[in-house]
């Protein structure tokens, strides 16, 4: 058993006194569950230490794998330079590593090397850490945009290659729950924040890894969270163990919540695994959905569907209703995965004879022609969810005062350059939150003058 236990811990800078200098006391709960789940984790004896850590680099389809021989850094950023850590790498552990997560062709290793010295969330676990052990090697491993499924994975591989190098690890996931908490904290408030550190707060106290996986993405993206992932990672750690686990403490004083929890592996137990237990359910809830839907977005999902496996685009299938044959529409059709955006393509006007080419037609560019997303493999089909907006008409309007996000989609437009936006998204509840996602997609700087004009659709599950 080379797994000994998994930690889940926060970073504040703060937290260090020769920065916090004396706002620490705030959080001294905090401090407490912290030193008590590093004298715990010093007592397992580990040769190494993995940490993930959600601020070292970062890229949207690419986990980083530190390696070389070690690195160091200080809190000198927070105004506390003395304070050094120093970080000696397991180098024949990230070689296993990254071997196997290629040979596994998850889209992680030792690519993309910026940083030169260590970042703070990996820092503050190892200051607690190193009051009480002194001799071990580091594993550092980054966050992405991958979803929560190649995360997982990595932390089974680093399960896998402790065991196989009968390496004594500890597992370390450094992350911060909401930081939406508060009006006054340090992005206000946001009524996710509660709702996902209540859901990670259960998780942890229940020992149930279930419950965190099922977290809707929407959920995680309110509350301005940076600690999912890493214990998504954690969970995957602990897949098919069975654990001891305790929620030291929460708290959440200054606006954003900061958890502590031990999971002390004690054998193992096939009835964790979390990540296959989550895809079924995940496959009958899109299962549901597809008996559910209309011809609209049954459309979309054949198309995208023959696509993906043939390579080819679908011919317009017989017994279609006149609403889709008869009328023309600009049409947008939206792909999601585990309730992230996957692949979104449509047109302001329509372009085809009718609308069940638009759908056919934007179902194939969604699902491979988005340059935001990798195309669409088969195995991802059981878990891709559809929609179908129809719009009207786009017309010209004056003032920001004729918008509401949930009736109108916007469209922002400065001379060549437009951005679009359609209507009712989670996350988006203000037109000048509208019009900035616009002028973010369409290139268009804060200081330019624009045209608006707004839209609106009927949307089809």
């Amino acid at each position: 058993m080379s797994i000994l236990a998994a930690v889940a811990v926060p970073h504040p800078p703060l937290i260090i006194p020769e920065v916090g200098l004396g706002k620490e006391k705030q959080i001294q709960s905090t401090i407490d569950s912290y030193n008590k789940v590093m004298e715990f984790v010093a007592s397992l004896e580990p040769e190494t230490v993995v940490i993930v850590s959600p601020h070292m680099e970062t890229y949207a389809d690419y986990i980083h794998v530190a390696s070389g021989s070690g690195e160091s850094g200080s809190f000198s950023q927070f105004g506390a330079g003395s304070v050094r850590i120093d970080a000696v790498y397991d180098e024949g552990f990230v070689d296993e590593l990254c071997d196997e997560l290629k040979s596994k062709d998850i889209s992680a290793g030792r690519l993309g090397h910026k940083m030169s010295e260590l970042d703070h969330a990996t820092m503050i676990p190892m200051w607690f850490l190193n009051k009480y052990l002194k001799a071990y090697k580091v594993v550092r491993i980054g966050i992405s945009g991958l979803d929560i499924c190649e995360h997982y994975k990595v932390g089974q591989v680093v399960a896998e290659v402790a065991a196989r190098l009968k390496r004594k690890t500890v597992f370390i996931g450094s992350g911060d729950l909401s930081h939406r908490l508060l009006e006054d904290g340090p992005y206000g408030f946001d009524s996710n924040g509660p709702v996902f550190d209540k859901a990670i707060a259960d998780s942890f106290k229940d020992s149930d890894f279930n419950e965190l996986l099922s977290i809707p993405a929407p959920v995680c993206d309110g509350a301005g969270e940076c600690g999912f992932r890493p214990f998504v990672m954690m969970a995957g750690v602990l897949d098919r163990k069975a654990i001891e686990g305790s929620l030291l403490s929460y708290e959440g004083p200054f606006g954003v919540g900061y958890a502590v929890a031990s999971f002390k592996v004690t054998g193992d137990d096939q009835d964790n695994n979390y990540l296959e237990k989550f895809l079924n359910a995940q496959k009958e809830k899109n299962n549901k959905s597809k008996e559910s839907g209309d011809e609209y977005t049954s459309l979309a999902r054949a198309s995208m569907e023959h696509y993906v496996k043939t390579h080819s685009m679908m011919q317009r299938p017989d017994g279609l209703s006149k609403d889709l044959l008869k009328k023309k529409a600009a049409v947008f059709v939206s792909l999601k995965k585990f309730g992230q955006l996957r692949g979104c393509i449509g047109s302001l006007s329509p372009n085809c004879d009718c609308v069940a080419d638009e759908i056919i037609r934007f179902a194939v560019n969604a699902c491979s022609h988005d340059p935001r997303f990798d195309p669409v493999r088969e195995e991802e089909l059981p878990f891709i969810t559809v929609s179908v907006d129809v719009l009207t008409e786009p017309e010209k309007i004056s003032s920001i005062d004729e918008l509401d996000p949930k009736k109108y989609g916007v469209i922002v437009r400065s001379g060549h350059k437009s951005g679009v936006l359609l209507p009712d998204l989670e996350g988006v509840d203000t037109p000048q939150e509208q019009i900035r996602i616009c002028r973010r997609k369409g290139y268009i700087s804060d200081d330019e003058s624009v045209e608006l004009e707004r839209f609106e659709v009927i949307r089809h599950f």
